[in-house]
């Protein structure tokens, strides 16, 4: 075979990915971990994917883990790596997928980040500052949609109540109700936008359309001032769908609105719910 060479067969998967329409951010996540598992065997002298080994992807996943990169971090690199060599079977530049042999690092999966009624309050009263990030902060605190999804929204796609969320990835496209409170933040919003000619409901100050990091840094900017610590964007989706169970509303509701394909992903937070409630009664009961 004429291209086995790992830098042009990361770049032939990559151009495959987007031909299949994955996200920006999918595709520049496998593309960074690639890359560097290219650099890394380059570094041990191999540079024909029919010579990477099972001992050659065990070793990566070892320095990296020694470079002070967490487990699940590690997992992760490792998930790349096993679709990458999926694609390369499926192709027939490789026979075998010598990823398959390599076992995960073992690590223990943090619980769901959920804020306290205090840390969710003390957001959105800091928000309110500005009429942008209080409606980037409500639409995320009380839909749970994807910070993917977030950045996707068209001006066309706010209704009087309801939200149309656009496919994203693997997850559907789908109708969520929309309540008095985020329409107004939103309304609000979009009668101070800056004009632009992007449709994107959510443009920069100069008009252009406000990308992933750009939401990451507003959001992270807001857990510095109030003093929220080891917070990420997706804690404001996990705390939607947790304060949702506590209310009542049913797993399989909460499932379509958040776009879960597994009935599972929802019903561990409906598990980690039951388990503080009953620490609650039990130290009550002492």
């Amino acid at each position: 075979m004429d291209n086995v060479l790992l830098p042009s067969l990361v770049e032939r998967f990559i151009k495959y990915l987007t031909s299949q329409g994955k996200s920006t951010f999918t595709i520049v996540a496998y593309k960074k971990d690639l890359e560097q598992f290219s650099g890394y065997l380059t570094s041990v002298d191999i540079q024909d994917v029919r010579e990477v080994k099972k001992e050659q992807i065990d070793g990566f996943i070892n320095k990296l883990i020694a470079d002070s990169y967490t487990k699940k971090s590690a997992s992760r690199k490792l998930n790349s790596i096993r679709t990458f060599f999926r694609y390369l079977k499926n192709e027939g530049v490789i026979e075998q997928n010598p990823s398959l042999d390599v076992s995960h690092p073992k690590y223990i999966q943090s619980p769901p980040r959920i804020f306290t009624k205090l840390e969710y309050r003390a957001l959105r009263d800091f928000a309110k500052e500005d009429a942008r990030t209080y409606a980037l902060v409500e639409i995320l605190l009380q839909t749970g949609i994807k910070i993917g999804e977030l950045a996707n929204l068209r001006l066309s796609d706010v209704k009087e109540d309801k939200l149309y969320i656009r496919p994203y990835g693997k997850t559907p496209g789908r109708d969520i109700p929309l309540n008095k409170a985020v329409k107004k933040a939103v309304d609000d919003y979009v009668g101070t936008r800056s004009e632009s000619k992007d449709d994107h409901l959510f443009v920069t100050r100069t008009g252009n359309s406000l990308l992933i990091r750009n939401i990451r840094q507003i959001i992270s900017r807001c857990f510095r001032e109030i003093g929220i610590e080891n917070a990420t964007v997706n804690d404001l989706r996990n705390t939607f769908i947790a304060h949702q169970l506590k209310n009542g509303t049913s797993v399989e509701y909460i499932a379509r609105l958040v776009g879960h394909r597994r009935l599972s992903s929802t019903e561990r937070f409906l598990n980690m719910i039951k388990e503080v409630a009953e620490r609650k009664e039990g130290l009550g009961e002492l």
